[in-house]
């Protein structure tokens, strides 16, 4: 096909945030890795962080330093309990925001959720060249 573009594997990096979780029983983490492989990518990474938003934000900014990374996906702590501190903690890090992340993700998850998913605070952005 004319204007096809050829399929680039990327390096992802896949942190979950999460008090509770560890390699063995996170299984948002293990769905995210089966897919990403699925669809032909690399895991880069992987990553259990405590909610603490110091922990989060250096597991992420050293993995945007690192080349082996295009992109970080994280899972957990975007609520609204005192635990809940993924946004502040990557917001920080992003050079420019990725608005339409935030709409894509809750149009989704609104088809399989309905309103639930406003208890998200889902975001996106580019920190160091890494989506």
């Amino acid at each position: 096909m004319a204007g096809e573009r050829p399929f680039i594997p990327l390096g992802i990096a896949v942190l979950t945030v999460s008090d509770s979780r560890t390699l063995e029983n996170d299984k948002s983490g293990d769905t995210l890795v089966a897919r990403l492989e699925e669809a032909g990518h690399r895991l880069a990474a992987r990553a259990i962080a405590p909610d603490d938003r110091q922990a989060i934000f250096n597991t992420v900014r050293d993995w945007t330093l690192t080349e082996d990374v295009d992109v970080v996906i994280t899972t957990g702590g975007t609520g609204f309990t005192g635990r809940d501190v993924t946004p502040e903690a990557l917001e920080p890090l992003f050079e420019k925001r990725m608005d339409g992340f935030s709409a894509i993700f809750h149009r989704i998850s609104y088809e399989k959720i309905g309103t639930a998913t406003i208890q998200s605070r889902a975001t996106g952005g580019v920190a160091n060249a890494t989506f």
